[in-house]
């Protein structure tokens, strides 16, 4: 039998903004025969599936999605060519307030309430009866959805709480109340969807990075063009306060680049004919003309925003304890409150209508939105916290973990050195360090060994003249690079190779025995058999390496460096930064450790993210060094696009951050339910105060939350004697 056809299907959702949407939207969807492979993003307002259109029809899928309470808007009807690369999340705007769905209940419902209240003005007689009206028009709607996702999978839902408790209120002759509970409800959820639209912000900010133009250069001309129109290959203007519109690389001109909206850097970077820049990138003060390297589609800022649009809609380890927790829990306080209204009249003789009061406030403060929304909107907050300062975590298990690792294991070259090696020493034994130098560096020059580019480097930075090679290089390889001066031949050979042709001289030798004793690589230069003087070479730390180490040893976490390099070479840097080394570490070598220390609790390994993907993968938590590279942003579960070695404890204090929040919601959660439990029991809350005490959580939730956005962690750590 021929397999069925699968069609992809995205969608905007509007209206979600919380988990207990996206549970009635998936629960809806399940039930359709040929739909599969559900994915529901509430922060994005997200929705994609995979269904058989032999089986279900879009139509029947959008008409689903309506009889749930939400608009579904279409994200594939228009082509890549003649629509955004990006389209934001839906917010709220100001001018679109009123515009929502739960905008007009908000107005109907205070329309009808409003007209109930001068009608018992004018004729208490029948104020009852206008109230009891008021409470079933506003009820109308919010009972057709309680059907809905009764029929379809989720007979637990707000909606379903909010009708049984107006109803019941209504019998037993408290329609004021219930028109009152209503209004309250529908003016909570319009405050839940305002509180979501700003955790949306974050992404939204990202999008608005990307110039919506690009000046395209063609046949000598430069007009405006939409930045989607750009392929790989064309050539763009961009003015000193342009923004750079896609990834490229710089072919004509030098500016300073502000990146500080892509990586968080906030220090300007030279750019000029090679260098590569990204999208969002600010131009300082020159005319660039730049080379496309990737799409709008593919750009940097659109694959940052892809990946955290992945990592929100991914649940935390929390966030899915808590989703269970909820699906136990509703039900069961459907169960104390019905328990509640029978229990004392049945044993007790106490008044049913009190008791029926009670338990239907207590139906109302059951409701688990704020309890739901509690990790996902701490996780959602902290990864658009994260994102904005150049920290990019790819889910919320990324984060949540992040908090918990005992242990920071970093690889030595390129992620706590520079990794390329810098000369550190020229030690003259004729004649001066400039000559030294500059000798070294004329028979160096051309070749394609990183310490000979290295002392090319240093002495053009000294803008030392050359002397003036005669013939070619010869090089012996493992050994020396041999050149023909004005004055003979000279060498640039290893310690090795100077003993070969003679005599090294005690004093030079213990020199050379000292450099090496620091972790540097020497190099002596020779005129024939007499050594003129010694070059030495290090691969050297990171400016912010030190920095970065005490911030984590400061937080309690273990700092370990893993490397395959010789055990002096890594000591030397070890013992500079303040850190354990392990050295000498074939990869099998390096997996088993990272195990080891994985066995004594969470590990964080730390990589360029080129050599070290198996010690990524195999740590709790990879995170990739790379200042927005692809290997940076594709290989680990955190990127430091920043390029910091710093980066890691920001990582390490969002993380910690982001969990206390979550517990923080919790504790709000559950806490005011608890409250307003004992007082409902007591007598003193009344359904109105249930139905406020219920959407206070949950905006009080969403507003905790949203502080994580302002998270900063570009202070120094406490010393731990300090704490």
């Amino acid at each position: 039998m021929a397999a069925e056809a699968a069609t992809q299907l995205k969608l905007r959702v509007e209206g979600m903004d919380c988990g207990a949407c996206a549970l009635k939207v998936e629960n809806g969807l399940k039930r359709l025969p040929g739909v599969s492979d559900i994915n529901v993003n509430v922060g994005l307002e997200r929705l994609s599936l995979v269904f058989n259109e032999d089986r279900t029809s879009r139509k029947a899928i959008e008409e689903r999605i309506r009889s749930l309470g939400y608009a579904p808007h279409s994200l594939d009807a228009q082509t890549s060519a003649d629509r955004p690369a990006f389209e934001a999340p839906s917010t709220v705007a100001d001018g679109a307030l009123w515009q929502t769905r739960k905008g007009q209940l908000v107005l109907g419902t205070g329309a009808v309430l409003i007209l109930a209240f001068i009608v018992a003005a004018v004729a208490p007689a029948l104020a009852e009866w206008a109230y009891v009206a008021a409470a079933l028009l506003g009820l109308v709607p919010i009972a057709r959805r309680a059907i809905a996702g009764a029929r379809n999978g989720t007979p637990f839902s707000i909606e379903t709480l909010m009708s049984v408790a107006a109803i019941g209120a209504i019998a037993i002759g408290e329609g004021a109340e219930a028109a009152v509970v209503v209004f309250l409800f529908a003016m909570g959820e319009l405050l839940e969807n305002v509180a979501a639209g700003r955790a949306r912000a974050g992404i939204e900010a990202l999008m608005n990075l990307v110039p919506r133009v690009a000046r395209l250069e063609q046949g000598g001309a430069v007009s405006e063009v939409p930045v989607e129109r750009l392929g790989i290959g064309d050539i763009v203007v961009v003015r000193p306060g342009d923004r750079v519109p896609s990834d490229g690389e710089v072919i004509d001109g030098m500016s300073e680049m502000d990146e500080a909206p892509v990586t968080g850097e906030s220090v300007p970077v030279l750019k000029e004919v090679g260098s590569s820049v990204y999208a969002g990138s600010i131009n300082a003060n020159g005319v660039l003309r730049v080379r496309i390297t990737r799409t709008a589609a593919d750009n940097t800022i659109a694959r940052i925003i892809h990946l955290v649009e992945e990592a929100q809609g991914s649940k935390a380890p929390t966030a899915r304890f808590i989703d269970r927790f909820s699906a136990y829990y509703t039900p069961a306080a459907m169960e104390v409150a019905a328990l509640i209204m029978v229990v004392p009249p049945l044993l007790f003789g106490a008044e049913w209508s009190t008791w029926i009061y009670r338990g239907l406030a207590t139906l109302l403060i059951a409701c688990p939105c704020a309890l739901v929304i509690s990790t996902p909107a701490a996780i959602a907050s902290g990864l658009a916290a994260g994102a904005r300062r150049g920290l990019l975590i790819k889910g919320g298990a990324a984060l949540e973990t992040l908090g918990k690792v005992r242990t920071v294991a970093f690889d030595k070259t390129g992620t706590l050195t520079i990794g390329c090696p810098k000369v550190t020493d020229v030690i003259a034994i004729e004649g001066d360090e400039a000559e030294i130098l500059a000798k070294a560096a004329a028979v160096e020059r051309g070749s394609s060994h990183p310490l000979g580019a290295a002392i090319v480097e240093a002495a053009e930075a000294r803008g030392l003249e050359l002397p003036k090679v005669f013939g070619g290089a010869m090089a012996i390889p493992g050994k020396a690079v041999t050149a023909r001066l004005r004055e003979g031949f000279v060498s640039v050979g290893s310690p090795r190779y100077a003993a070969e042709q003679g005599d090294v001289p005690e004093a030079i030798r213990g020199r050379l025995l000292s450099l090496e004793a620091e972790g540097k690589t020497a190099v002596v230069v020779m005129s024939g058999k007499r050594i003129l003087g010694v070059v030495a070479l290090r691969d050297e730390a990171r400016e912010d390496a030190a920095a970065g180490v005490a911030r984590l040893n400061a937080l309690g976490v273990r700092t370990v460096m893993l490397t395959g390099d010789n055990r002096r070479t890594a000591a030397a840097i070890a013992d500079s930064l303040g850190l354990e080394a392990k050295a000498e570490l074939l990869p099998d070598a390096k997996l088993a450790e990272i195990g080891t220390l994985k066995a004594q609790g969470g590990i964080a390994m730390v990589g360029d993210g080129i050599n070290d993907a198996p010690a990524l993968a195999a740590a709790s938590v990879g995170i990739a060094m790379g200042g927005g590279t692809d290997v940076a942003l594709e290989t680990a579960d955190a990127a430091l696009l920043k390029n910091r070695v710093t980066g890691v404890a920001e990582l390490v204090e969002l993380s910690r951050a982001t969990l206390g929040n979550i517990w923080q919601n919790i504790a709000l959660a559950l806490g005011l339910k608890a409250i307003f439990l004992v007082t409902t029991l007591t007598g003193t809350t009344t359904l109105w105060m249930a139905i406020l005490a219920d959407t206070g959580a949950t905006v009080l939730v969403t507003i905790n939350a949203l502080r994580l956005l302002r998270f900063h962690a570009d202070r120094p750590a406490e010393p731990a004697e300090a704490r």
